[in-house]
């Protein structure tokens, strides 16, 4: 094929993926509220052999212990049935093996009829006050 065919194609293609990359989110602005993210300040990411704890106040929220002092909140999609009668859980990432602000993991939990997977809609690490604030039987 002639170059002089490729450079319409080849000018399209560029035209079309600066337009597309100006739509991409930037880490200078927030995120929409109510999404359970917040996009100030670095990563903050853990890996998932890290997790040494966890409780479940209810049955779409999960804190994660995290090493000795790191304190995650994830929020599920949908109701996890029994996740806050459990006493075994896994953590899987879908993005290697750390997981990072926003949705990159999966709950697995044992339920009655098998391993149910329950989808993390969002990450969030816990300040020390909120660590603090939350009840002692919450904890984890």
């Amino acid at each position: 094929m002639p170059v002089s065919r490729l450079t319409p194609v080849f000018v399209a293609f560029s035209l079309a993926t600066v337009a597309l990359s100006a739509c991409a989110p930037t880490s200078a602005g927030g995120n929409a509220p109510g999404s359970g993210d917040t996009v100030s300040g670095p990563r903050e990411c853990f890996f998932t052999r890290n997790v040494t704890g966890f409780s479940a106040p209810d049955d779409q929220t999960l804190y994660l212990r995290v090493g000795v002092r790191d304190v995650y909140e994830m929020a599920l999609f949908a109701p996890c049935p029994d996740i806050d009668w459990t006493h075994q859980l896994g953590v899987v990432s879908r993005s290697g093996s750390s997981v990072c602000r926003g949705s990159d993991a999966t709950i697995i939990s044992p339920g009655p009829l098998g391993a149910q997977r329950c989808m993390v809609r969002a990450v969030r690490k816990l300040t020390l006050t909120e660590v603090e604030a939350l009840p002692k039987g919450r904890r984890p």
